[in-house]
C-alpha cells in the first residue's frame, strides 16, 4: 500500500472540497473495493476522505410510491429491512446476494454504485428498477448515470448522497454467480410497472445495460415463455477465464426468464 493522508469528513460539503481540489483523492465509503485495490497497489490516492461519521447518509425510508435509501446504507440493511421486504423484495433479495456477510456487513449501495464494477449486483437494481440517483449537486436519472466500465456520470467534487427507487408492481433478480467472490457472471433483474417493463443486465458486459426487445415483449405479456427465445448478441459481451462472450450471452436469457418466473409466482 502506498503512503496517503486519511481525513474524516464532517459533512457532504466538506468532503466534496477536498476531492474537488485533489483529482487523486478518493471517498472512502464502504472501502470493499477502494481498500483491496490499494492494498494490490492497484490504487494510488493521496487523500482518503472517509465519509463514515456524516451525519444523514444512512437509513431507509419508505412511502406509497419510492424506497429512498442513504449512500452509506449497508448492503445488510437493506438486505433485513422489513420495508425494503415488503416494497421491493427484489432489492431485498438482491441485496442479500451481494458477496459474503462480511461484504454486506461493510459495503454500501452509495459506494457500490459510484465504483460500477461490471460485475456488481446493484448497478442492475438500480438500472432495473429505473431509480434516481440523488447526489449533493443534482439528480441522475439512472439510464443516464453509468457510463461504462468503472464510469459513472458523477463529475468533480459530486458525491452520492441517496437512492430513489420507485415501487413496481412485481420484480426479480436472477444471477449466475462466481462460487467465490459471488459476483455475478451474468445477473439479470426483471421489473413491471404496469405502464411498463424493464430488463437490467449485470456481469455481461463492460457497464449494465437494458435488453429492448425483452422489455418489448414482457410488456406484451409478462411470462417466462415470452423471453425464452430471445437472443442477445455475444459481440462486445465479457469474455475472460470465468466464462466466454457466447456462454454469458445464453446466461441471460436463461437468468431473464427464470426472473420473470420468480417474479409472477
Amino acid at each position: 500500500m502506498y503512503s496517503f493522508e486519511y481525513q474524516k469528513a464532517k459533512s457532504v460539503d466538506d468532503a466534496a472540497k477536498i476531492i474537488a481540489k485533489d483529482s487523486d483523492a478518493k471517498l472512502l465509503a464502504g472501502g470493499q473495493s477502494l481498500i483491496a485495490a490499494m492494498k494490490l497497489r492497484l490504487a494510488k490516492p493521496t487523500n482518503v476522505v472517509d465519509l463514515g461519521s456524516i451525519k444523514g447518509l444512512s437509513g431507509i425510508k419508505v412511502d406509497g410510491k419510492a424506497v429512498t435509501i442513504g449512500a452509506m446504507t449497508r448492503h445488510a440493511e437493506v438486505a433485513a429491512s422489513s420495508e425494503v421486504k415488503k416494497a421491493i423484495p427484489a432489492l431485498a433479495a438482491l441485496a442479500g446476494g451481494i458477496g459474503d456477510r462480511m461484504v454486506r456487513n461493510m459495503g454500501t449501495i452509495g459506494g457500490s454504485l459510484a465504483n460500477n464494477d461490471p460485475a456488481a449486483d446493484y448497478p442492475a437494481g438500480v438500472l432495473g428498477l429505473g431509480a434516481t440517483v440523488v447526489t449533493n449537486k443534482r439528480k441522475i436519472a439512472a439510464d443516464d448515470f453509468f457510463k461504462g466500465m468503472y464510469e459513472t456520470a458523477l463529475g468533480k467534487g459530486e458525491i452520492i448522497e441517496q437512492v430513489v427507487f420507485p415501487i413496481p408492481k412485481r420484480a426479480a433478480y436472477m444471477k449466475f454467480k462466481n462460487p467465490a467472490s459471488r459476483y455475478a457472471i451474468v445477473g439479470v433483474l426483471v421489473a413491471d410497472f404496469g405502464s411498463g417493463v424493464r430488463v437490467a443486465v449485470t456481469g455481461a458486459g463492460p457497464s449494465v445495460f437494458r435488453v429492448a426487445q425483452m422489455e418489448k415483449a414482457l410488456a406484451a405479456k409478462f411470462a417466462p415463455d415470452s423471453v425464452a427465445n430471445i437472443s442477445v448478441p455475444e459481440k462486445g459481451l465479457n469474455s475472460d477465464l470465468h466464462a466466454k462472450a457466447d456462454y454469458r450471452a445464453h446466461l441471460i436469457t436463461v437468468m431473464a426468464r427464470r426472473a420473470v418466473e420468480a417474479a409472477v409466482k
